[in-house]
């Protein structure tokens, strides 16, 4: 599962010159699900593009509003279904600390879009949390919100480091396999239906570490961000968790 996270960039113009890169290096594979969350303006353009160029991507958003009505700027679950999105990200670190969003929103994020869209939830500790071992003590925090819950099987972690996220820095291979191994078991000891979901990793994922992080046993593909702003890196990066480098 190889899931791109545009943040606030693209254009139209962006948006055909990658289609056109991504066609040009992606290798044909039914193995794997590919996704793109774009900003809010540019859904309807990628996913006419997508389909005018064959190509089996999803596309869903980067966040989801918790209402409707007089919340100027927002985006409702009713609109981003009305634009056909599969999916949303919840709960990314620059929600959370940009916009302040807490475990409380996010779980009532939860509770709104889990029956109508697959889920990929973001948790992940800063640079100082790393670095006084306070890593699972805040991962387990932050996963309190599927406390007590029957989750889809397509719900789906994303586990970033707030400080391998844009930095080029990461943890190492067998770091971030423990973690997703502590993950899997916090999530299925906590839900009712005892799920062990899909977890990706984010944080300067590109295409010269994927294979690095993807050999790994409890890795299930990548949460990426600006490596998937090149249709050619992100095809890389596919092909690779795909076999078909």
């Amino acid at each position: 599962m190889i899931v791109a996270n545009w943040k606030c960039n693209g254009s139209k113009i962006m948006i055909q010159d990658w289609i056109s890169k991504f066609k040009e290096t992606y290798v044909t594979s039914n193995n794997s699900y590919i996704g793109i969350a774009p900003s809010y303006i540019h859904i309807e353009h990628l996913s006419n593009n997508l389909k005018a160029n064959s190509l089996d991507i999803t596309y869903g958003v980067q966040n989801i509003d918790l209402s409707s009505g007089a919340r100027t700027s927002a985006i409702s679950l009713e609109m981003v279904q009305d634009m056909s999105c599969n999916f949303s990200i919840i709960g990314h670190s620059e929600m959370r600390i940009i916009f302040g969003e807490t475990n409380e929103n996010i779980s009532e994020k939860l509770d709104l879009i889990a029956k109508s869209l697959d889920v990929i939830l973001c948790i992940g500790e800063s640079a100082e949390e790393n670095i006084n071992n306070q890593t699972r003590e805040i991962l387990k925090q932050q996963l309190e919100v599927i406390n007590g819950r029957d989750l889809s099987q397509s719900f789906t972690i994303a586990y970033e480091p707030v400080w391998a996220i844009g930095t080029g820095k990461t943890p190492t291979p067998n770091q971030i396999n423990d973690i997703h191994k502590f993950i899997k078991d916090v999530v299925q000891s906590s839900t009712v239906n005892n799920i062990v979901p899909k977890v990706l990793y984010g944080g300067s994922v590109n295409e010269n570490n994927a294979q690095s992080f993807f050999n790994e046993d409890y890795v299930d593909g990548a949460l990426i961000g600006g490596a998937s702003l090149n249709g050619n890196s992100f095809a890389k990066i596919v092909n690779i968790f795909n076999g078909v480098n």
